[in-house]
């Protein structure tokens, strides 16, 4: 026995020591405190272990040094990456309950016939792997792009019109957000599905036609583009995009953000959309980047929350900013290059 416990003592003495959490850049400047209750919000087995999770529960309310001692004690890093980090935020937009003169864009709550379909259940080797579309005449096929649907391809219901037909589209870019109408009532809009087609980033699209220099390609420039190219332009523009998102109304609190795909509310700056590919829903992630309007170093704990049609790749993720006119200038303007660092429950 003894020669065995020596060549294990050998073998863990050469294995290189894995990178402690507080070894972080900007680790003790951070508020950790503040990212205790977003982490309890998603904080359950099998995710997280129970006896984790009580003692984040128990941890003193504003404590910074007593988060700070709980994140490096209970957890080990995964290097991620360096990849893009943009930002969302839950728009704010008008709209009516009723058809009428300046409210004419449909807001459409999921449709009847969209299906899903999991192609694992057919083959072994498409396991993780799923499809939408609809039957027609006995057939599976692909569900309409954009362009159809807008021309009334599709039984999905009118949930709210919106005033502004950009503002629509943005609000499914973004997923989620705040709908007041006329009487100053707010309805709150999340993401029900999706029609399964590809996102294209309009953006893109107008940067290679050269209609707006690649490097000044914003959520804001793009905004003024459609309003001054007129409407069949604009909409020519908005239906290369043949990805479609569809509604549900989502009761929340109006001081909470969005629900996001973790099933629990967005929190300003807290919340990070990722490739749950690669980075499971509820995790701890550090991340090193810096500010959009600033450039000031942004190094803060974020949870993994929620995912995006466009958030692909192990180190891409998508920073909620919260919602008013401050969230939506900085999230349109986010895109920079930026570290993720993955905390992961230690072993006990």
């Amino acid at each position: 026995m003894l020669p065995v416990l020596l060549l294990l003592a050998l073998l863990a003495a050469c294995s290189p020591a894995p990178r402690q959490v507080p070894d972080l850049p900007g680790w003790g400047e951070d508020r950790l405190a503040e990212a205790i209750p977003p982490f309890l919000a998603g904080c359950r087995p099998p995710r997280f272990p129970a006896a984790l999770c009580a003692e984040a529960a128990g941890l003193p309310p504003g404590d910074d040094a007593a988060a700070r001692a709980f994140f490096a004690r209970r957890f080990t890093l995964r290097h991620a990456g360096e990849g893009l980090m943009t930002g969302y935020y839950e728009p704010e937009l008008r709209g009516a309950l009723t058809p009428g003169p300046g409210y004419r864009t449909p807001l459409l709550g999921r449709p009847g016939d969209l299906m899903e379909v999991d192609l694992g259940r057919f083959a072994e080797d498409l396991k993780g792997r799923k499809i939408l579309g609809r039957v027609e005449e006995g057939a599976f096929v692909p569900y309409p792009d954009r362009a159809a649907i807008e021309a009334g391809a599709t039984d999905a219901p009118v949930l709210l019109w919106a005033a502004d037909p950009a503002e629509a589209f943005f609000l499914q870019i973004q997923g989620s957000g705040r709908v007041v109408l006329p009487d100053g009532s707010v309805r709150r809009l999340g993401y029900a599905a999706g029609n399964g087609r590809r996102y294209v980033p309009i953006g893109r699209l107008l940067a290679d036609r050269g209609e707006i220099p690649r490097e000044q390609v914003s959520m804001q420039s793009i905004l003024a583009w459609l309003e001054q190219a007129g409407p069949a332009r604009a909409r020519a523009l908005m239906d290369a995009n043949p990805s479609y998102v569809f509604f549900r109304e989502t009761p929340a609190r109006p001081d909470q953000g969005p629900t996001g795909s973790l099933g629990v509310p967005l929190t300003p700056l807290r919340s990070v959309a990722v490739d749950r590919a690669h980075i499971p829903l509820g995790s701890p992630v550090w991340i090193v980047t810096r500010h959009p309007l600033t450039g000031a170093p942004l190094r803060r704990l974020v949870l993994a929350q929620d995912t995006g049609g466009a958030i692909r790749g192990e180190a891409r993720a998508d920073l909620f900013w919260g919602w008013g006119e401050a969230a939506a200038g900085a999230a349109g303007r986010m895109k920079e290059k930026a570290i993720l660092y993955v905390l992961e429950p230690a072993a006990p």
